[in-house]
């Protein structure tokens, strides 16, 4: 063509250029395509107007779904919209690869999208040829996917801040990898950094940047629209105030992208370039994509960080903590929230102390009680109640009731509470009153599992004690008392139903699981809350699952209470021979108790040599206690002793009764149904007696450890 003449047409310039023309209508549905666009469609080389069935069936089905969302995103941002279509024929070949490139435009009257653009035919590079810089060349697609995919699973995994931030540093994307990033947030009407990376230490030490400033990532901030920048040129033309931040980095394109979390954007993303990016449709799409991901992964993990500072900072103020020592006594303590989610639940523990002459008694200095509890749920609601039932506690015993006063009163509080909410809770307890110099203890009971003592020489044994309701069920619940002695070096156990119960076992298995640890346990009082708290929740829990479900929701709270002495750790000296002993009341109206009596007597002698033996005590004993009740209107009390005298252990029955009436052997027929309790004891114990104290007697018995397979005798 020579200088001056007319330029051709563009029609016939495109033709020459091998460029067709489309015209798409999403509101009509018709796609009007020129000449040369229909021949790259594989239709008969001739301008015509399509439907947009006829045009999906000759564009890959992947192509075709990315084509609405790229024309979304230039519309968003005001660019052109560029994509490369697989051309597909009748029986599903790719027979070309097309480039298409439009600007599109969106009609709000209609709803529709309206865009007019070219189709090309581009040329795939052969494997192994070097590619230009682009998102958008060999099998860029499936690298995209591949990038997508693989970067949404490590945001999804990431628990905290610091793990999304080392996620998104170490992104490596499809073609063109950033070389440095940043992640700003928002504080009130200011900019800060949240973390960057590919950036000196220190580089955001002082960035503290109000939002009017004319700044990109604080113009994503205020707009919610993505800023792209192409060259350091482009930077300092549109934000010449601010340059010298970016200048010194060296860095040659960038891209600031809005973090959008639900509707309200939390801050701006940089993705910065060592090299120059032209930033096409395909990688605006990418970066957006990740910034999506981005924002989500952060909005998760600031969630989570927030509501475990709350729920942390909720334990610990409702968690006590356990204070100076206690004269001759030591405590430990343990909380572990097992359940998902809220890390803090119904179980809490107390150490209260007394004041002066509480339960009735002159004695006070040093009294102080001992607490443990739970309520009903894992939830905001059980976390609410049990902060209000501990105050409660803590409020009625410092006024000084007894046991079983504070817990009828605490009963009728929560009883109160749970009225006027549909939401009825009920709390199981367990309230113990010390005396450190005298080792007594006044227990009372509220539903709550019995306390465990662990004697000096490693025996453990459950002390039965007296129980009523769980708190809050009845009003007017009553709750007896029952004492016990902690002798020197014993150690009192008393936790919630988490200990005994997590990892699908009943109270009858978790209880044996917690008997071993605490048999061969050799250590500390700190150790030995450690391992009770390893054997049923850390890892070699799950090979000492129970017979039921295993189940972990439930929280684990425990106290460990130990009167010093020779076994306890504590470096106090005690030179009298090893005892060990248990007491127990058997009444008229409560015969079941002898089956209680026989268990104690066969956890006091778990290490006997002789299981026969064993069962001989049980059964005497067993004979004994029915005698009372049936030839008595009294009470019987029973006293069993283990000692070591140096030829041996043995060990010594004694039951106590208020009646008058002294036993006699008797010579029963082969048809009497009683009278050879008497004729057992001759026959099977070592010793035994009868003596008198004062208005009641006493009936005893005795056995002897076998030495070198003897038996008794």
């Amino acid at each position: 063509m020579r200088t001056g003449e007319p330029l051709p047409a563009l029609g016939d310039v495109l033709a020459a250029l091998g460029t067709g023309v489309w015209h798409w209508d999403t509101a009509s549905g018709e796609v009007t395509v020129d000449a040369v666009a229909a021949g790259l469609l594989g239709l008969p080389a001739e301008p015509a107007t399509l439907t947009q069935a006829q045009v999906r069936a000759r564009f890959h089905p992947v192509d075709w779904n990315e084509i609405t969302g790229i024309i979304q995103l230039a519309v968003a941002e005001g660019t052109l919209a560029e994509v490369r279509i697989r051309i597909m024929d009748d029986q599903n070949n790719v027979v070309r690869v097309a480039r298409s490139r439009s600007k599109p435009s969106y009609e709000p009257e209609r709803k529709a999208y309206v865009l007019t653009g070219t189709l090309q035919e581009v040329t795939e590079p052969t494997p192994g040829t070097p590619a230009a810089r682009s998102a958008v060349t060999g099998d860029w697609r499936r690298s995209r996917e591949a990038f997508l995919l693989d970067a949404g699973r490590a945001l999804a995994e990431a628990r905290s801040t610091q793990e999304v931030l080392r996620v998104a540093a170490n992104l490596s994307m499809p073609g063109f990898t950033p070389d440095g990033l940043a992640v700003f947030g928002v504080e009130g009407d200011r900019l800060t950094i949240i973390g960057h990376h590919g950036h000196e230490p220190g580089a955001d030490s002082a960035f503290y940047m109000p939002l009017d400033t004319d700044y990109p990532a604080a113009e994503v901030v205020r707009t919610g629209r993505a800023v792209y920048i192409s060259s350091p040129e482009e930077y300092k033309a549109r934000y010449p105030l601010t340059w010298p931040l970016a200048q010194r980095f060296g860095r040659q394109s960038w891209a600031f992208l809005p973090l959008t979390a639900s509707g309200r954007t939390m801050g701006a993303w940089l993705a910065a370039f060592a090299y120059p990016v032209a930033f096409t449709p395909d990688e605006r799409s990418v970066l957006t994509t990740v910034a999506r991901m981005l924002a989500q992964a952060l909005s998760r993990a600031g969630t989570a960080e927030t509501e475990k500072e709350l729920t942390e900072g909720l334990q610990r103020t409702m968690m006590p903590k356990l204070g100076p020592g206690i004269p001759g006594m030591d405590v430990t303590a343990r909380y572990v929230p097992t359940g998902g989610g809220l890390q803090v639940g119904g179980d809490w523990y107390d150490v209260i102390p007394l004041p002066q002459g509480a339960s009735g008694t002159t004695s006070g200095g040093g009294r102080f009680a001992l607490v443990i509890g739970d309520v009903q749920g894992h939830d905001v609601r059980a976390a609410g109640l049990m902060g209000q039932l501990r105050i409660a506690l803590r409020a009625y015993a410092s006024e000084g009731h007894r046991p079983d006063a504070v817990l009828a009163r605490a009963s009728r509080f929560l009883h109160g509470i749970g009225e006027d909410s549909a939401d009825l809770r009920f709390a199981t307890c367990l309230y113990a009153e010390v005396d450190p110099a005298t080792g007594v203890l006044e227990v009372a009971r509220a539903g709550h599992p019995e306390p465990v003592i662990r004697m000096d020489d490693g025996t453990v044994l459950t002390r039965p004690t007296a129980g009523g309701l769980p708190l809050g069920i009845d009003p007017d619940a009553d709750y007896p008392t029952t004492r016990l002695i902690l002798e020197s070096g014993e150690t009192l156990l008393i936790c919630t139903d988490g200990l005994i119960e997590t990892g699908g076992h009943d109270l009858d298995s978790g209880w044996q699981r917690l008997r071993e640890i605490l048999e061969r346990h050799h250590g500390t009082q700190e150790e030995l809350a450690d391992a009770l708290v390893q054997a049923v929740h850390g890892p070699s829990s799950h090979h000492t699952t129970g017979p039921l479900a295993d189940r972990r929701e439930d929280d684990i709270a425990l106290l460990l209470l130990t009167r010093q002495g020779a076994a306890c750790g504590c470096g106090a000296e005690d030179t009298a021979p090893p005892v060990r002993r248990t007491a127990l009341t058997v009444a008229q109206a409560e015969p079941e108790r002898v089956s209680v009596a026989r268990q104690q007597l066969r956890e006091l002698l778990h290490d006997w040599d002789s299981p026969d033996q064993v069962d001989s005590a049980v059964l005497l004993l067993s004979e004994v206690l029915t005698n009372v009740l049936v030839h008595t209107d009294s009470d019987a009390l029973l006293l069993a002793e283990v000692t070591d005298g140096g030829d041996g252990r043995r060990i010594r029955v004694e039951v106590t009764d208020s009646g008058d009436d002294l036993p006699h052997p008797r010579r029963p027929g082969e048809l009497a149904s009683s009278g050879r309790g008497l004729l057992l004891i001759e026959l099977l114990a070592h010793t035994w007696g009868v003596a008198p104290r004062g208005r009641g007697k006493s009936i005893w018995f005795e056995l002897y450890e076998p030495r070198n397979g003897d038996g008794p005798g």
